[in-house]
């Protein structure tokens, strides 16, 4: 199955509304996106995704990818510098538990929701809203080829 048809337009909707419903918490950017496949490691899979969306230029470095390959199944959660010269080196592994145990269950919505709210509850503390926090991303789910 494609990565764009893995998720209904309803399931992408709930994805978006979870990501901005994180977002209101944190000046954190938080972004999603499906591959079909990843024939390399996942996490430089999910570090060339991170560059090419952008996410390496919001003004905190404080973006959080969610990256997803649908056919290999693997996925990983990267956070861009900012983050990580905060938090503990383990800070995301809870989330990934959390997600993957949605995931055996195929219940892929509910568990990239949830690992999105828990990121958004997690950089709270270490990145409150700001008043003049603008939307730095879109939040619409991004698709490879």
């Amino acid at each position: 199955m494609s990565a764009k048809k893995f998720f209904t337009i309803e399931q992408q909707d709930s994805i978006k509304q979870a990501i901005t419903a994180a977002e209101l918490n944190t000046s954190g950017e938080v972004l999603v996106h499906i591959d079909d496949k990843c024939k390399e490691d996942v996490l430089d899979k999910a570090a060339n995704m991170f560059h090419q969306l952008k996410m390496d230029k919001t003004e905190l470095r404080n973006g959080v990818l969610f990256y997803l390959a649908v056919t290999d199944h693997k996925f990983a959660i990267l956070g861009d510098k900012g983050i990580n010269e905060k938090v503990p080196v383990d800070f995301w592994d809870n989330i990934k538990e959390v997600m993957l145990s949605h995931f055996k269950k195929q219940e892929f919505t509910e568990g990239l929701c949830k690992g999105i709210e828990m990121a958004g509850e997690k950089l709270k503390s270490h990145f409150p809203l700001q008043s003049n926090d603008t939307n730095e991303l879109n939040n619409e789910v991004s698709f490879g080829k």
